[in-house]
């Protein structure tokens, strides 16, 4: 029997109980030349006995159960090992597909020929609405022609995420690419598999749809927290030292990873009160040890942020928040009025 062009693996956590809605809008693809894994461990968040009741629905889906709980990057791992299609594509329980999106990724790679990786476009559904991702400009500048990832650095200012991109599974193997333990794992390999890659090529255009917020992980390893982002970018920092001509890079990391967290430092919820000193400390610690030669802050109130984080300046970054937060509150209560 031929190999599928793509394999598509989902591990099956299921805390929103969104699963079923995914691997439906899987199911309903026009195109049909792909193979779904469902990765189901022992965790408490892993829906099995879904996994188990679409595989015997639907001679396309496969269940891999794995005998410990692990976490969302150990079921990956387990699902790329599996997979038997030209390309990888990773997917959580909280993704939805348009109905062609298949195709129009199958389309593409008819254009381009075989590429290491192919990105493409993502939307955020959140407070009812439809939010654009983080890459959209970059895609559209990227052109129509494959590139290598040293001739367009900038691509490395986009979000690391493992979803919106297909990874050629010889890519993959050659490579021996692995997600490591731990929250935001898909960090270093995302950055791993562009900065081995010989031919990239974008794809403009949305094809996958998430529910939730960036930082809400599906389900990390046993003993994973937040501050595991910053081993996560250590890992690619590494990476740029061990490549020949990969410091072209550097300026776009470097400013992917403080935005990464600042968005994270920011986000409600996401750091505990009692933690927030020590985790602005740490990216602080990161900024003045990866800041690359030259490097020129971003404008604006971004700019702002990152000189207070170059200096290490945590009361004064909390006030200036804290006043933001209160001028746009002011702000609102005076157009409610008018």
């Amino acid at each position: 029997m031929p190999s599928p062009l793509l394999s598509v693996l989902v591990p099956a956590y299921d805390q929103q109980k969104q699963l079923p809605e995914c691997l439906d809008s899987l199911l309903a693809q026009s195109f049909r030349d792909f193979e779904v894994i469902v990765v189901a461990d022992r965790s408490a968040d892993s829906a099995a006995g879904i996994a188990d009741a679409y595989a015997a629905r639907h001679p396309q889906v496969s269940a891999l159960h794995l005998d410990a709980s692990v976490g969302v990057g150990v079921a990956r791992n387990a699902g790329a090992a599996r997979a038997a299609g030209e390309y990888l594509l990773f997917l959580d329980a909280d993704h939805l597909l348009a109905r062609d999106a298949l195709q129009t990724l199958a389309d593409r790679l008819g254009q381009t020929g075989p590429v290491d990786v192919l990105l493409f476009g993502h939307t955020r559904r959140h407070g009812g609405r439809d939010w654009p991702g983080g890459a959209e400009a970059l895609l559209a500048e990227a052109g129509p022609e494959p590139f290598g990832p040293l001739e367009r650095p900038e691509v490395f200012g986009a979000p690391a995420l493992i979803w919106d991109r297909l990874v050629r599974r010889e890519h993959w193997r050659a490579q021996g690419l692995v997600f490591p333990d731990g929250r935001y794992e898909e960090v270093p390999v995302v950055h791993a598999a562009m900065l081995t890659a010989r031919r990239v090529a974008a794809l403009p255009r949305a094809c996958v749809q998430l529910r939730r917020r960036e930082t809400v992980h599906p389900t990390g390893s046993p003993g994973s927290g937040v501050f595991d982002i910053f081993d996560q970018y250590e890992r690619s920092f590494a990476l740029l030292e061990e490549l020949p001509g990969a410091d072209a890079v550097r300026d776009a990391l470097f400013v992917r990873m403080i935005r990464h967290y600042l968005f994270v430092f920011d986000l409600a919820g996401c750091v505990a009160r009692a933690e927030r000193p020590q985790f602005f400390h740490r990216a602080a610690e990161h900024h003045r040890r990866f800041l690359p030669a030259g490097h020129r802050r971003p404008g604006g109130r971004e700019g702002v942020k990152f000189s207070l984080l170059a200096g290490g300046a945590y009361p004064a970054f909390e006030v200036a928040k804290l006043s933001h937060i209160a001028k746009g509150t002011l702000t609102g209560s005076a157009r409610r009025k008018a």
